[in-house]
């Protein structure tokens, strides 16, 4: 809930549940944002920081991307859309993708496994990895880290969520080890 620290940075009243459900080959992640205010609406944007450790970032693969607008913060902000039925990555990568499918599949996740994520009521999907030079810029990242990690993301970043007074906000990721 809101406090005295949390209106020093951001003035409003909130409330906000974290649930995490861990099963034998799945990860939940339920999330919940409510607005008890009776007169004030707020806007938030939302993002679930998911690294994946892989063997090797080049050789992964990512679905559910295919025809999306994406925005490649790596080239300022400008606005593609994906032609690719598969994404890869081979530098470095900060996109921003609009309107992706509620499932995508990661090959090559560790010990050469593919992992599911699906997600509801996250419209984005960011996908990142610094490669190497961005790495060393980062200090709690290491310098040779990068290829053995990649950032599959769900979220709702490239528009805000609008939380009327007295509504609420709700939205959910499974990771599946497949």
């Amino acid at each position: 809930m809101d406090n005295e620290f949390t209106r020093s940075m951001w003035n409003y009243p909130f409330r906000l549940t974290y649930r995490l459900i861990l099963r034998e080959k799945e990860l939940h992640f339920n999330i919940g944002v409510y607005n008890p205010s009776k007169e004030h609406t707020f806007s938030f944007n939302l993002l679930l920081h998911t690294y994946f450790k892989v063997p090797d970032v080049r050789r992964c693969q990512i679905t559910g991307l295919h025809g999306c607008t994406f925005i490649d913060k790596t080239r300022d902000n400008q606005i593609f859309q994906e032609g690719l039925d598969v994404v890869t990555v081979r530098e470095w990568t900060d996109r921003i993708y609009q309107n992706t499918q509620p499932e995508h599949i990661i090959t090559n996740v560790v010990s050469g496994r593919k992992m599911r994520v699906q997600k509801y009521n996250f419209p984005d999907t960011v996908i990142w990895n610094p490669w190497q030079e961005k790495a060393r810029d980062i200090p709690d990242f290491g310098d040779d880290e990068f290829p053995n990690m990649i950032c599959v993301e769900s979220g709702h970043v490239s528009s805000p969520v609008i939380l009327l007074p007295g509504t609420a906000f709700e939205a959910s990721q499974i990771l599946q080890v497949m």
